[in-house]
């Protein structure tokens, strides 16, 4: 067997002959590896934390998905909490900080992106803004303030 042919076979380091040049061929256990130390990263078990809270206030708690209308709901103070996705423009990010400073609203910052955040509150599209008027039987607003 060539050693090119015993590389693909088995994953491991093959040299050739002619010149130093090793070839390594990563083998699909080593790909699948690599993806789920990805998946269990430190800050895995906070979003983790983060996403089953999310759900519980879907299922029994009042909320607003959007920038609009989490602005109006911060004017008008029914806010309790606002979660920003991480890929939220720096502008829009900051004026929606500065009405939660003046709202006394507390603001979090969710580590996902807008499509994270979309599948974390179960839609099918994405969210870069939400507001929680009523956790529900959720446990989110005390955890997030803590």
């Amino acid at each position: 067997m060539a050693p090119a042919a015993a590389a693909a076979a088995g994953g491991k380091k093959a040299k050739k002959s002619s010149s130093d040049v090793s070839i390594t061929i990563a083998s699909p256990s080593q790909t699948e590896n690599s993806r789920r130390s990805s998946l269990f990263s430190p800050r895995w078990p906070k979003i983790q934390n983060i996403n089953s809270r999310l759900a519980l206030v879907i299922k029994s708690g009042k909320y607003s998905l959007g920038y609009k209308s989490t602005l109006k709901q911060m004017r008008s103070g029914k806010s309790k909490l606002v979660l920003i996705s991480g890929n939220c423009p720096p502008l829009r990010r900051s004026e929606l900080e500065y009405y939660a400073m003046l709202s006394k609203t507390p603001v979090h910052l969710y580590q996902g992106s807008n499509v994270a955040l979309g599948t974390a509150a179960g839609k099918l599209f994405r969210v870069g803004v939400m507001s929680i008027e009523s956790a529900g039987d959720s446990d989110l607003l005390s955890v997030t303030s803590a």
